[in-house]
C-alpha cells in the first residue's frame, strides 16, 4: 500500500491535445483508492501512474491496494478491478453514491477506459445525485492503421498521405532510439479506447517488409510502448514476402513451402511479441503483389496467412480496395466503384474465421462525398470491418478545418441492409438487426461476427500531432465513434473542445464550435459537387484540377460535356453499380427522381439544368454553393482572429496560418469549378457574380 505526495508538473515539447493537466484537476485534488486484482499487469500500472501524476499535480492523495494488502480509510474515488462480468474485457461501470465516485471493471483495460471516462466528466463525476452507467464498447476492435515508411519514400515521403510531419517511430531507416513521444501518443490512444495499432504502410516497400524478419526486435520495442495503454500491435506485410524475404521461387498460397514459410514467420513474430495482433494486407491492388499472379483468389490468399497466425490467436485484415488501375478512359463499361463487390461478394463464406475483410467506407477512395460501399452489407458470412480515413487526403491535407465526425456518423448510422433497418455500425460490430421474416434461418438470422472499425491515422512528429491543431478533433472523434457508433458527433466535438481548452473563456468554446461543426459541409461545398469526386490535382490530391483524372487510367471520371455532367451507374443505361445494393437503395439510387441530391452525380449523368430536389438547377447549385462556401471560410478566418490572446499564442498562430491557406485554396476551388461549369454548359450564373 502506498500514498502519494504533491510534486511539480513537467512540460513536454509537444501539445497536450485532449489530455492537458487541467483536465485531471477534479480527480487529482481528491482522495483516490486504486484497488487492483492479482496479476493486474502493465495496463494497471498505467492506471496507477495516471492517478499518481494527477494527485501529485493537484494536491490529492492516492492509495493502491491489492487482495494481499487491502486499504482502509475513506476515499472520494475508488478505481477497482473486480467482479464486473456484464462489462466484458474493455467496459466499465462508472457511478457515484453519497458524493463519492467509483469505477469498476473486470480488467485493467476496462479500468483505464473508466478512468478516462471519469476525467471527461470532470466535476460532474462527483455530483450530488447517485448515478451509475455501464459503458461497454460496441466495437471490440478499434484500430488505427499508420501509413508510415521506415525509409523516406522518394514520392510519398515518410508517412504516405501524412500531413503532420515525419513518423513518430521511424527515423533514419530504423525505429527511433528514444520512444518517449511514442509513449505519449500511446497514452492519447489509450485514453479514448483505441486497442489496435498497425505500425507501417499498407504499401509495403523493401525495408518495411523486413520488419517481419530482422526488424522484429524493433517491433517488440514498439509493442512494449503500446501495451501499457491497452493496444496490440499489427504489421502490414507483403504477400510476396516468401520470395523477397525467404528466397522461395513462388508466393502461391497453395504451395506447401509457402505455407510453411508463413507459419514459421508467424512463430517468430509471436515469439518476439507474445500479444501481437496479426497482419494487415493490401494485395493485388495498385501494383501490390497478390494471389492473382497464381490464378488464386482473395480467399485463398487471406486464408494462407490466417492459418499461419491462427495457432497464436492472430487476425488477418485483408483490404478489399482492389480494382483495375490501368483502365482505358474511353471504356465506360469499366467502373471502379463496382470492383470491390465484384471481387469479394462471390467469396462470402470462404474466408476463415480469423480473417476480417477491411472495406473502405465508399466504393472509390475516401472522397468527400460518395455512396456507402455495398460490400459492407453484402458478405453476411464474413467478418467485415469498415475503414475510414482520419488523415485528410481528400479533405484538405490538414491545412483546412474539416471536422469529419458528422460524416463518419452518417456512414456508421447508414441503414444499409435488411430493407434499410441494419446500419453499417451494426454490421461491422456484430450487433443483430431485426429478424428476417422471409428467411428466419438465413445468414442474417443471427448477429454477424464482429469485424471492427478501422481508420488511417493522421498523426506525425509535428508539435501539434496533426499539423493543424484543430485536426486533433478528428482523431478524437474517430476513437469515440469506434467505441460507440451511435455517439453524437456534435457532442463529441464539444467534449473535445472542453478537454483541449479547459477553463478557456466561453467565447473560445463557442467560436470553435461555430468554426468546426459545419466545416465538413463547407469543405464539400467549395470542392467537387454533388458526389462527383476526384476533381483534385493528380498525385498530391490537394487543390482543384477539374479534369485532372478525367483521362487518366485510374477510372475516376465525371464525363462533363456541353449537355451535362455525372457518371451513369444505373442498371438501365449505365454500369449497373446500383444493382449491388439491397432494397430499397438499389431502386432509390437507380431513379434520378429519388436519388439524394448530394449523390446525384455519383449515380447519374444529368443535364446542367436538371432541377434538384432542393428546387435549384445543377448548374446554379454549383455556382451558389461554391460562392457561399468561400464566404463562410472568410467568416471562419475573422472569427478565429478574434480569439487572439484567448488561446495559446503558438496554437493561434498555427491555426491562423492554416486558415489563410484554406481561404486561398477555397477561392481557387470556387473560381476553377464555377468557370469550368460555365465554359462547359454555357449557362450563366443567375446571380450575376463574376465568372472568369
Amino acid at each position: 500500500m502506498s500514498t502519494s505526495t504533491p510534486q511539480d508538473s513537467w512540460q513536454n515539447p509537444w501539445h497536450d491535445a485532449w489530455l492537458p493537466d487541467a483536465a485531471f484537476r477534479p480527480l487529482g485534488s481528491r482522495r483516490v483508492l486504486v484497488a487492483l486484482g492479482p496479476d493486474a499487469g502493465p495496463v494497471a500500472d498505467t492506471v496507477v501512474a495516471e492517478v499518481r501524476r494527477a494527485t501529485r499535480l493537484f494536491g490529492g492523495s492516492f492509495t493502491v491496494s491489492t487482495p494481499q494488502e487491502p486499504a482502509d480509510g475513506e476515499h472520494d474515488l475508488t478505481l477497482e478491478i473486480g467482479d464486473a462480468p456484464q462489462v466484458g474485457p474493455d467496459g466499465f461501470v462508472l457511478g457515484r453514491r453519497d458524493g463519492r465516485a467509483y469505477v469498476r471493471a473486470a480488467t485493467a483495460a476496462g479500468l483505464l477506459h473508466g478512468l478516462h471516462a471519469l476525467v471527461r466528466r470532470g466535476e460532474d463525476a462527483w455530483g450530488a445525485d447517485d448515478d451509475e452507467v455501464v459503458d461497454v464498447p460496441t466495437s471490440s476492435l478499434r484500430m488505427l492503421d499508420h501509413w508510415d515508411n521506415v525509409d523516406v519514400h522518394p514520392v510519398m515521403g515518410q508517412v504516405e498521405r501524412g500531413y503532420a510531419g515525419g513518423s513518430l517511430w521511424f527515423e533514419a531507416g530504423r525505429v527511433r532510439e528514444d520512444l518517449t513521444r511514442v509513449a505519449a501518443y500511446a497514452r492519447l490512444l489509450g485514453s479514448v479506447g483505441i486497442n489496435a495499432v498497425s505500425l507501417n504502410n499498407v504499401n509495403v516497400h523493401r525495408t518495411e517488409a523486413r520488419l517481419l524478419t530482422d526488424g522484429l526486435p524493433d517491433v517488440a520495442r514498439l509493442a512494449d510502448v503500446f501495451r501499457p495503454h491497452g493496444a496490440r500491435t499489427y504489421l502490414s506485410v507483403s504477400f510476396a514476402a516468401p520470395m523477397t524475404l525467404g528466397g522461395l521461387p513462388t508466393s502461391d498460397p497453395l504451395d506447401a513451402d509457402v505455407q510453411r514459410w508463413w507459419a514459421e514467420a508467424a512463430d517468430r513474430v509471436w515469439a518476439a511479441v507474445p500479444d501481437f495482433g496479426g497482419f494487415v494486407v493490401k494485395a493485388d491492388s495498385e501494383g501490390q503483389p497478390g494471389p492473382f499472379a497464381y490464378g488464386r483468389d482473395h480467399a485463398d490468399g487471406a486464408n494462407l496467412l490466417a492459418r499461419a497466425v491462427a495457432p497464436h490467436g492472430g487476425t488477418v485484415f485483408w483490404r478489399a480496395f482492389v480494382y483495375n488501375h490501368t483502365q482505358d478512359w474511353r471504356d465506360r463499361s469499366t467502373d471502379r466503384a463496382r470492383a470491390a463487390y465484384d471481387h469479394f461478394q462471390p467469396l462470402d463464406g470462404r474466408f476463415d474465421d480469423n480473417v476480417v475483410v477491411q472495406v473502405k467506407h465508399g466504393p472509390l477512395d475516401f472522397q468527400t462525398r460518395e455512396a456507402v460501399s455495398p460490400v459492407i452489407g453484402a458478405m453476411p458470412r464474413t467478418r467485415v470491418a469498415v475503414e475510414l480515413q482520419v488523415t485528410q487526403e481528400y479533405t484538405g491535407h490538414q491545412k483546412h478545418v474539416c471536422y469529419l465526425g458528422p460524416w463518419w456518423s452518417e456512414i456508421l448510422r447508414f441503414p444499409l441492409t435488411q430493407n434499410a433497418t441494419r446500419t453499417v455500425g451494426q454490421i461491422v460490430t456484430g450487433l443483430p438487426g431485426p429478424a428476417d421474416a422471409d428467411d428466419p434461418d438465413g445468414p442474417e438470422a443471427a448477429p454477424r461476427r464482429a469485424g471492427g472499425v478501422v481508420a488511417v491515422s493522421n498523426v506525425g512528429d509535428d508539435a501539434f500531432w496533426t499539423g493543424h491543431p484543430l485536426a486533433q478533433a478528428n482523431l478524437y472523434a474517430f476513437a469515440r465513434l469506434a467505441w460507440d457508433p451511435e455517439s453524437d458527433p456534435v457532442a463529441l466535438l464539444d467534449e473535445w473542445i472542453g478537454l483541449t481548452f479547459p477553463g478557456a473563456d466561453p467565447h473560445v468554446a463557442a467560436t470553435l464550435h461555430r468554426l468546426m461543426d459545419g466545416s465538413w459541409r463547407t469543405y464539400e461545398a467549395y470542392t467537387a459537387p454533388l458526389g462527383v469526386g476526384f476533381m483534385v490535382t493528380p498525385g498530391s490530391h490537394y487543390g482543384p484540377s477539374v479534369d485532372g483524372y478525367e483521362y487518366s487510367p485510374w477510372g475516376t471520371y465525371h464525363f462533363a460535356d456541353r449537355d451535362g455532367i455525372g457518371v451513369d451507374r444505373t442498371r438501365a443505361t449505365g454500369t449497373g453499380y446500383t444493382g449491388q445494393y439491397e432494397a430499397p437503395w438499389r431502386d432509390v439510387y437507380e431513379d434520378v427522381a429519388t436519388c439524394p441530391d448530394e449523390l446525384l452525380l455519383f449515380f447519374h449523368h444529368v443535364p446542367w439544368e436538371h432541377r434538384l430536389q432542393s428546387g435549384t438547377t445543377v448548374v446554379q447549385h454549383v455556382y451558389d454553393s461554391r460562392a457561399d462556401a468561400v464566404d463562410e471560410v472568410e467568416r471562419m478566418v475573422a472569427a478565429w482572429a478574434d480569439l487572439a490572446g484567448l488561446v495559446d499564442d503558438a496554437l493561434h498562430a498555427r491555426v491562423t496560418e492554416r486558415l489563410a491557406e484554406q481561404l486561398r485554396s477555397a477561392t481557387e476551388w470556387r473560381d476553377q469549378v464555377r468557370t469550368y461549369v460555365f465554359r462547359k454548359s454555357g449557362v450563366p450564373d443567375a446571380s450575376g457574380r463574376r465568372i472568369y
